[in-house]
Formats: structure tokens, sequence, C-alpha cells
């Protein structure tokens, strides 16, 4: 039922999800709003985000009525169905010209095996044994599905150790001067030697989380530049009244 729908956003087990699984599920909806809808700010995402939690069935309820699906949080099948619809209209917005000239004839015969993942056999005995070598040499954080660790690799790969990143980090980068003495760390450690290093730790984490909130607010401008038509409701996928 959902599986053409999550093949379409890259969902990493979008043929096995299972919409009955409750962890699955939470899963799923936390995933489709981190990483596609995003209607929340980041910090606004922690109730969300904490699967475990006993109150999530209301948390998760609150995010249905704020991004006005039309359907309550007992109905999993039909909300998560809607929300999967809400984030490829919004997927398409953010990449219109990569796909309005998509047609099903161009879809049917467009070449196949473009990711090189796709043919790889995830239960091979050597493939396993070489994704783990890899996990270990790299430091990334085990998982039962071997392709979600391949994925994590090559993400890394991209991001860290191409000749461009590492040239990039290899530039010297001019900053602003800190004094960590105005700075409130919340919680003392008991050693000054590693209260000023958790205070460095935090200012460096909440200078990455500006740079990613600028981004995110780059991306809902440049949607919206797209979208906006007072005709037209692209959450409730209608035109009109």
């Amino acid at each position: 039922m959902f599986r053409r729908k999550l093949t379409a956003l890259e969902y990493h087990n979008s043929s096995a999800f299972d919409c009955k699984d409750d962890m699955e599920f939470k899963n799923v909806i936390v995933w489709l709003e981190d990483q596609k809808i995003r209607h929340y700010k980041i910090e606004e995402r922690t109730n969300l985000r904490n699967i475990h939690s006993l109150e999530w069935p209301k948390y998760f309820a609150k995010y249905l009525a704020d991004v006005a699906c039309p359907f309550k949080a007992e109905e999993k099948q039909e909300s998560v169905d809607w929300l999967l619809g809400l984030a490829v209209r919004l997927e398409y917005s953010d990449n219109v010209d990569k796909y309005k000239n998509c047609t099903a004839a161009s879809v049917k015969i467009a070449p196949k095996g473009t990711d090189p993942l796709v043919n790889l056999d995830a239960n091979n005995p050597d493939f396993k044994a070489g994704v783990m070598a890899l996990a270990n040499l790299l430091q990334i954080q085990r998982h039962d599905d071997y392709m979600v660790m391949l994925k994590a690799i090559r993400i890394l790969v991209q991001e860290r150790l191409s000749q461009d990143a590492i040239a990039k980090s290899n530039r010297s980068k001019e900053g602003l001067t800190v004094s960590l003495e105005k700075h409130f760390l919340g919680f003392d450690t008991g050693d000054a030697t590693l209260n000023e290093a958790a205070t460095i730790l935090r200012l460096l984490h909440i200078e990455e989380l500006r740079d990613l909130q600028t981004k995110i607010n780059e991306a809902i401008v440049a949607v919206q530049s797209i979208i906006a038509d007072p005709k037209t409701d692209h959450r409730l996928g209608k035109v009109g009244r």
C-alpha cells in the first residue's frame, strides 16, 4: 500500500514497512518530519522523536492537527498515507526542474542500476563482512540492516573523505574571539578543564544548528516561491474550496 510512495521518497525500508508494527510506524513518522515534511523547527521535534514515551500518541495527534491532516491519530493507515502524499508533493516542489519533464514513458525506458547499491546482495556473507569491517574502521554505529550501514558509510565518505571535503577541512578558518567566561554552561562537571571543553562543544553545536536552520529557512522560502498560489492548499492537495 505504501511501497511506491516510500520508494519515491527513498526510504531505506520501503519494501518491508509494516504499518501495523508500532515502532516501524513511529519511525517512519519521525523520518518523514525530519527528512521530508519539516513542518516543525528542529527544537520543536523533540516530543515527536521520543518514540518510547507513553505520551507519544498525544504528540502525534497534535502533529496531525498542525499539518492539517484530515485523519485522526487512531487511523494509522489513512494518516501515514496522507503524510506520505504530503511528503511526495513537497519533494516535488523542492525539485520541480528535476521532475517536471518526467513522463510515464521516460520512467519506463530510464536506465536501471544508476545507484550502485541496487544490485548488491545484502545476504551475501562476504558483503556483510566487508560492510562490518568498514563500519568498524570508520567508527560507524552498527545496524541490523547492512544496506543502511553501507549507505551511512557512503555518506560519510562523500561528506568527510572526498578530496573536496578534505581540502575544505584543511583550509584555515578565521573567526571571532569568544570569551568562555561569558557563556553559561548550565551544569558543572567538577573540573574546570572539562567545563571549558563542554562549553566549547556546546558553542560549536549551537553554531551548527544555526547553520542548519538557515539552510532550512532558505529551502522553505524556495518552496514557497514555487507553490505560492492563494487558490491552492498544497497540504490538502485540493484546489479551490
